[in-house]
């Protein structure tokens, strides 16, 4: 297959002023012979040819009475002039941003297909920062660092080492772009509890058939509902957030997921919606969440925690899990209660009733299919 050769950029740019002296030395005339038939100054007129003021809607209907061109010519030779220098004077400033990528997984973006993927040697780094601010929608590393840098200050970490601002950020980023593209509703709450229950009923559902209607199921409940792969270092498996007042978000990575740690975060995620989104202050927080770590302090992650397991084992049955005493027990109390068995075993593994490496073969293995 043949390569797509890059656009050509050029790294001298010419002002229309060239292509009028071009012009006027070819019939003869002088600057000031210019100057007098366009009804300009000699300073204006030098300063347009060489680029030192803009070439304006009246400059361009005298340039077409005078040297030729439509007035449509000239405005466009002078929008090309000014996008091109532009585009040098950003490059030049990338050069200085160039250390903001060791801020940035930029190895997990290209990856991903989120930025370009090359080698990054010295060359192209400055084309990299330009693709990362592209990516994040900011104009500078410092709208990044007040924009994402400042989003700390609303993060509900589940754990310590949740503090990689760059891998964090470029997670939430991922998340973000597929809901700018996703069309939902008005967030529902009613309507998003009816739906949990029948998501509930899909958990014995391999993934290629749950999660198109677990998908469709919030999106009519005005919830975006988005799977993006781990990025390294970002320790999460799960995110709650709004992204307005009435645009929840649960974004999920499948860490670490084997299907009873993905249901379980996925309805811890959904409480935190259910539950912690009555004020603006609550709904300015952005819960990160690792049911693969130590029990939080947060007392909202602990009535999270406490809301899922309550939704996928009802409390009237949670007391006959220490009666579980072989696989065929779980399966069946499984099947009674209509959730996967996996979820059972992680349930018993969580509160110490067995072991951890006991009955994982009754989990199932989770990944994402490209």
């Amino acid at each position: 297959m043949t390569e797509l050769s890059a656009p050509f950029a050029p790294d001298w740019v010419s002002p229309p002023g060239e292509t009028i002296l071009d012009i006027a030395e070819e019939r003869g005339w002088t600057q000031k012979d210019l100057a007098q038939r366009l009804g300009f100054t000699d300073k204006h007129v030098s300063q347009l040819i060489n680029g030192k003021v803009p070439l304006s809607i009246e400059a361009a209907q005298r340039l077409e009475r005078v040297v030729g061109g439509t007035a449509d010519f000239w405005l466009t030779r002078e929008a090309n002039y000014q996008s091109h220098r532009a585009r040098l004077d950003a490059a030049e400033q990338n050069v200085q941003w160039v250390s903001w990528l060791d801020e940035l997984p930029v190895k997990d973006l290209m990856a991903s297909g989120a930025i370009t993927k090359c080698r990054l040697v010295a060359r192209n780094k400055p084309q990299v920062v330009e693709d990362c601010l592209r990516f994040f929608g900011v104009a500078s590393p410092d709208e990044w660092e007040s924009h994402y840098g400042g989003m700390q200050m609303s993060f509900r970490r589940s754990r310590a080492d949740q503090s990689d601002i760059g891998a964090i950020s470029a997670w939430l980023r991922l998340g973000e772009q597929y809901a700018e593209h996703a069309e939902t509703p008005k967030y529902d709450k009613d309507r998003f509890v009816q739906a949990l229950h029948e998501i509930r009923d899909l958990t014995c559902d391999d993934p290629d058939q749950f999660e198109p209607k677990m998908r469709t199921l919030l999106q009519e409940v005005g919830v975006v509902f988005v799977l993006v792969p781990a990025i390294r270092r970002t320790h999460v498996s799960g995110v709650a957030r709004w992204l307005g007042p009435t645009r929840p978000l649960i974004q999920l990575s499948l860490y670490g997921k084997t299907n009873d740690k993905f249901w379980f975060t996925f309805f811890h995620e959904a409480a935190h919606i259910l539950l912690h989104a009555g004020s603006r202050k609550e709904k300015s927080a952005v819960f990160l969440d690792d049911p693969n770590t130590h029990p939080s302090d947060d007392p909202k992650e602990h009535e999270a925690n406490k809301w899922a397991g309550d939704w996928l084992i009802p409390r009237q049955h949670s007391t006959r899990l220490t009666e579980l005493r072989s696989k065929s027990d779980v399966v069946e109390f499984a099947r009674e209660l209509g959730i996967h068995p996996g979820i059972v075993v992680g349930r018993l593994q969580h509160d110490g009733h067995i072991e951890h490496h006991w009955m994982n073969d009754l989990k199932q293995s989770f990944q994402f299919v490209e």
